[in-house]
């Protein structure tokens, strides 16, 4: 890689940072933390990792929403955002958040009973 493209992909990864940053204090004052996992600059994909407070979080899938569309919008050079708190299938494993009263197919545990 040349200097020139080093430089250039450095430039581009740290205005996603700011981004991140200016955007979505939020995440960083309720004990959540936003990395970048990866920056294609050619392609025009980055993957960012919420994790912290994020993880298990009932409104990460809003604010995974909200970074995908407002990214696009205002970083020209970023076309594709992926984004996951590791709950999901794509960094970590476990189960993904889920809403009071959303129901999943397959999901036959009613969860811990009562002790009444």
């Amino acid at each position: 890689m040349s200097t020139e493209s080093q430089e250039s992909d450095d430039d581009l990864k740290e205005r996603v940072a700011n981004f991140l940053r200016r955007n979505f204090p939020q995440i960083q004052m309720h004990g959540g933390t936003a990395a970048i996992r990866d920056l294609d600059r050619e392609t025009g994909e980055v993957t960012v990792a919420l994790g912290g407070a994020c993880s298990g979080c009932g409104i990460s899938p809003m604010t995974i929403q909200a970074i995908k569309t407002r990214m696009v919008k205002e970083i020209p050079e970023i076309e594709t955002v992926h984004a996951d708190t590791g709950m999901g299938g794509g960094m970590g494993g476990g189960t993904s958040p889920s809403f009071p009263g959303e129901t999943r197919e397959n999901d036959s545990d009613e969860g811990p009973q009562a002790p009444f």
